[in-house]
């Protein structure tokens, strides 16, 4: 089991900037994939970034890159998502989420299977 929490969500004017954490507890090993994926109303859930813990890759969506930036404290089993140049569409739950890695295929969305309770971002123009 793996455990997820995310915090650091709130509230921000367009322009301006939000970093989320995630503090990641148990079996954190059996899991080499984390990213962020972010849920708006009325729309399904999206990839936002991942980063192989162990190589260091980092992919992130078109619609944050330049933006938005994925890192990661191995000692301390954090993993953060620093955005800046928030925009109102940016808007949704963020969610921290951890899975398998794929020897073939890296960090996939559909092999991540452990998921925080989410934390609420809010943009405003």
């Amino acid at each position: 089991q793996v455990q997820l929490m995310e915090s650091g969500g709130g509230s921000a004017q367009a322009g301006g900037s939000l970093k989320l954490s995630c503090a990641a507890s148990g079996y954190t090993d059996t899991r080499k994939c984390m990213g962020w994926f972010r849920q708006a109303p009325g729309k399904e859930r999206e990839g936002v970034a991942r980063i192989y813990t162990i190589g260091g890759s980092i992919w992130y969506a078109d619609s944050v890159k330049g933006r938005f930036t994925i890192s990661q404290d191995n000692a301390k089993n954090m993993m953060y998502l620093q955005m800046t140049s928030l925009k109102p569409e940016d808007t949704a739950m963020y969610y921290c989420a951890a899975g398998a890695y794929s020897y073939w295929f890296g960090c996939r969305p559909v092999d991540f299977d452990y998921w925080g309770q989410g934390t609420q971002v809010t943009v405003s123009s």
